[in-house]
């Protein structure tokens, strides 16, 4: 990513990873308007589901032999490549158990992968992108600290830029819809982005 940094014209890419486990949820309706509004003019956008790309559980080798991992494949190949393509990644991920959904966290852990895949310097192409949270959760928006948390450090140890979080709250399919905090929130929050 921060190749791309380098030049002010450079257009801003964002990468939603939809780590909601039903299609329309809260979350992806709430990050969709936010983009709508408030993506900067010409920033590029790319939805991903995560439940659409599975990942195999990660198999963690630091400490055997070489400590190495080979070239990625298939799906994991295609967020690998969708991940380092973007200036910003967006984590549109509803609160599970005052946590990240599954698939989300199966991505994050993938990055200990991609850190030692040879050739691919993840850390270093990452470094100086954003991270950003989207997320809907069902009784006080400070159960979502953990969520946060766990976003904030991962951008902080990979040297990129915490962007914020949005929340809304939601249970039902559609219920963020009557949060109107959260709706006059989504009309600014990508506004720093620039």
């Amino acid at each position: 990513m921060s190749e791309l940094h380098a030049g002010a014209a450079a257009p801003r890419s964002f990468l939603f990873l939809d780590a909601g486990a039903r299609t329309g949820g809260n979350s992806e309706q709430l990050a969709r308007l936010a983009a709508a509004a408030s993506l900067p003019a010409g920033a590029e956008q790319r939805w991903l589901r995560l439940a659409d790309y599975p990942l195999s559980p990660f198999e963690d080798r630091r400490h055997s032999g070489e400590g190495r991992y080979e070239q990625p494949t298939g799906h994991e190949r295609t967020l690998l490549d969708a991940t380092l393509a973007a200036t910003d990644l967006v984590f549109v991920a509803p609160l599970y158990w005052y946590a990240l959904p599954t698939s989300a966290k199966l991505y994050l852990d993938h990055w200990s992968a991609w850190l030692r895949v040879p050739g691919t310097d993840f850390r270093a192409r990452m470094a100086g992108g954003t991270v950003w949270a989207v997320t809907a959760y069902a009784t006080e928006p400070d159960k979502a600290d953990p969520l946060i948390g766990t976003l904030r450090l991962c951008a902080d140890y990979m040297g990129m830029r915490w962007g914020g979080a949005l929340l809304g709250n939601g249970t039902r399919p559609g219920d963020v819809l009557g949060d109107e905090q959260a709706l006059i929130e989504a009309k600014s929050f990508f506004a720093d982005a620039c």
